[in-house]
């Protein structure tokens, strides 16, 4: 697959859009996923023109579909994947040369397969954030019958507000150059590691709208949040990857995702940004002031019963996405526009009745298309995706689960 910026945006008009999307999957049985080529397209190369020269890294868990990632990686700008798994970074690493594991990992078997093998030892790094992490991969592998493994330093990069308390997310201990350096000199000197990378993911930042529906003040409050974020990050980053750098000669400081895209690449101590959700465009990523991601991920359900003549019922669509529950979480009812989810019944593991001015035209039969609210976790629900420029499908293309692999 070739993504070729496209000429022309399409979902703009969303009748024009979601129609060439059913008329070119009509064959298919429901539930299928769909995505639309030249939005796809759109994403990628509007991700680069954010990062303004600064090389992306895909985050894999926010694609989790071999084939587009490979595709992706194909652009010039994009280098390298941010796994979410050791398991899933070996699986990777067969084909893809540079694999960095975005979260520690406790998964023994996996450490053992890796300690034995120079290529994927070589493909393949770690992240670390305490000498326990150090500890355990040691308990599997004695440094002395193993290759080096290559491990990242991960800082913690939230804000501690006087007024607001903790905003951020809960994962590194590290937040201190001194804490940054102590670590990493532990690794340095300690045999059978190399320490070659440095992370800090603002997700206060990254992952937060900064323009939610309705909530002007929580707009302006997100916003400020995000400003003095990124202002005490850049400062406490650039201190930490300059005594890393004292210590040993670091191949990459990575930060931020989709939504940070044009903060993260305006610090210099940054040398790789990782991000993946704005290639898909789920609907959490709608209510952005400072970029609107085409919705290149969808997927149709049928509606099966018609309760009642202004109540349409489709089968399945309780695919609902992880984080704090709310209505955010639910997918968004996408085509035919003005439907809406019944309060009591929301999105079901077997039925979700819809109302609203839209219902009472669909019939037994009728597809009604949907977005998840974030971009990976929609590929564990599907086995392919098919793969649709204009009103045809052009390729299909296997999920991870497709491709009988189930890592989280």
């Amino acid at each position: 697959m070739q993504l070729t910026p496209p000429t022309t945006q399409p979902w703009l008009d969303p009748r024009q859009y979601w129609g060439s999307l059913t008329t070119a999957t009509a064959a298919l049985d429901t539930p299928f996923g769909a995505v639309s080529v030249p939005a796809l397209a759109y994403n990628a190369h509007d991700m680069l023109r954010r990062a303004s020269g600064t090389t992306i890294r895909v985050a894999t868990k926010s694609v989790r579909v071999r084939g587009v990632v490979e595709s992706v990686l194909a652009l010039p700008g994009y280098s390298g994947v941010l796994a979410y798994t050791l398991a899933e970074g070996l699986w990777l690493a067969k084909t893809i040369p540079d694999v960095v594991i975005g979260y520690p990992t406790a998964d023994r078997t996996a450490i053992a397969a890796l300690a034995a093998s120079p290529k994927l030892a070589k493909r393949v790094t770690l992240m670390v954030d305490s000498v326990h992490h150090l500890d355990l991969i040691d308990s599997v592998v004695a440094a002395g019958k193993r290759e080096p493994i290559r491990v990242a330093l991960e800082l913690d990069a939230s804000w501690r507000s006087r007024a607001l308390g903790y905003l951020g997310v809960f994962r590194s201990p590290v937040r201190t150059v001194a804490q940054a350096r102590a670590l990493a000199r532990t690794i340095v000197e300690r045999k059978g590691f190399e320490l070659v990378g440095m992370m800090a993911y603002e997700a206060q930042v990254a992952g937060v709208v900064n323009r939610p529906p309705g909530k002007p003040v929580l707009a302006r409050t997100v916003d400020y949040v995000q400003k003095h974020s990124t202002e005490e990050l850049r400062e406490r980053r650039g201190a930490v990857a300059a005594a890393l750098r004292e210590l040993t000669e670091l191949e990459f400081v990575n930060g931020g995702g989709t939504g940070s895209l044009e903060r993260t690449a305006a610090d210099p101590s940054v040398t790789e940004i990782a991000a993946g959700s704005g290639l898909f465009g789920p609907h959490l990523f709608d209510s952005y002031s400072h970029f609107t991601p085409a919705p290149a991920a969808a997927f149709a359900l049928s509606v099966v019963r018609k309760p009642q003549p202004t109540v349409a019922t489709l089968h399945g669509g309780g695919w609902v996405a992880s984080g704090p529950p709310g209505p955010d979480r639910m997918p968004k009812l996408a085509w035919p526009e003005g439907l809406q989810y019944l309060p009591r019944e929301m999105a079901g593991e077997v039925q979700s009745p819809v109302k609203g001015r839209a219902a009472a035209a669909l019939e037994v039969g009728d597809r009604v298309w949907l977005r998840h609210t974030k971009a990976g976790e929609l590929s564990e629900h599907l086995l392919e995706f098919a793969l649709v420029d204009g009103d045809a499908i052009v390729e299909t293309m296997p999920t991870y689960r497709g491709e009988g692999k189930a890592f989280l």
